[in-house]
């Protein structure tokens, strides 16, 4: 006797027939047609407001990271970024490049424990989310030098510190070799939907005599940059070094100013990240393809 899921002779061979079908079929679509590739996000080109340091070891021997956001509304896989700074100091030397993706506090983050700054709201997680690090071989870099000399208008470097003295108006004017950094990933970067920040750091032969400073971008997001999805809002950048680590503070909110009752400048930092994004007919093709493999795997017990 039949079993309860089976079908008489003749239909059975000709749904497994079509079975096989979808899965060749769908096996073909999805290697023919993968994904949109490219561009993703970008805040478009620097604007000589600030510079921010960003190196795994900075001119004091302490860590300093810079952040910025950005939101992917589908599943993504990006297999590369850029993003542009200065260096200061003749004949630099760059040894290390670091990428890092955070998300939004309170996401990977002690939430109970009182902070040593204004607000986390809207601020990095206490720790990175995923990362690629060049000296471990998990990615690849190359720079451009843009301008031999790059003025930029103020900068946040040394002087990152915990409530209340957080603001200090910034260290003022600086200059350096305008360099964007082209990143290849080793192994792409997976993210799913949600909302993320960008930490790029660039480590120096001489941190004391050659910095990574990275640029400002404009804020609100102009062309060539890309605007964000409708519903959500591009967060301001963010900074810490290894002393107020797990801590962020806001580059213009916080740091720059002015305080309270003013009305602070904020800042975009600059970066884009490209890389694929899968079809809706690829996952759906994927779904199909693999329910019919088991199905035939049913039959086949």
């Amino acid at each position: 006797m039949p079993k309860p899921y089976e079908l008489p002779l003749e239909r059975d061979v000709l749904l497994e027939k079509a079975l096989i079908w979808i899965v060749i079929l769908g096996t073909l679509l999805m290697l023919a047609t993968p994904a949109f590739g490219g561009l993703i996000f970008s805040t478009g080109t620097p604007d000589g407001k600030v510079a921010t340091g960003s190196m795994r070891t900075g001119p004091t021997g302490v860590e300093i990271e810079s952040a910025d956001d950005f939101v992917l509304t589908k599943p993504t896989q990006i297999d590369s970024a850029t993003f542009t700074g200065i260096l200061t100091g003749l004949n630099p030397i760059v040894t290390q490049v670091v990428i890092e993706i955070y998300r939004v506090f309170p996401k990977d983050s002690d939430a109970v424990r009182t902070p040593n700054v204004i607000t986390r709201n809207n601020s990095p997680s206490d720790v990175e989310f995923v990362g690629r690090d060049s000296a471990a071989g998990e990615l690849t870099f190359g720079t451009d030098v843009l301008s031999p000399a790059f003025f930029v208008q103020n900068s946040v470097l040394n002087d990152i510190n915990p409530k209340p003295n957080q603001f200090t108006g910034g260290e003022g004017p600086v200059s350096g070799e305008e360099v964007q950094f082209n990143v290849t990933f080793d192994k792409p970067i997976d993210l799913l939907p949600d909302h993320y920040f960008f930490v790029p750091q660039v480590q120096t032969f001489d941190p004391v005599t050659n910095q990574f400073l990275w640029l400002s971008a404009p804020k609100p997001i102009k062309a060539p940059g890309t605007p964000f999805p409708p519903g959500f809002t591009d967060l301001q950048s963010w900074i810490r070094n290894g002393n107020l680590d797990p801590d962020w503070s806001r580059v213009g909110t916080d740091i720059i100013g002015p305080p309270p009752p003013g009305v602070a400048t904020t800042f975009n930092a600059a970066f884009s990240i490209s890389g694929e994004v899968p079809e809706p007919g690829t996952l759906l093709l994927f779904g199909a393809a693999g329910l019919a493999i088991w199905w035939l795997l049913k039959r086949k017990h």
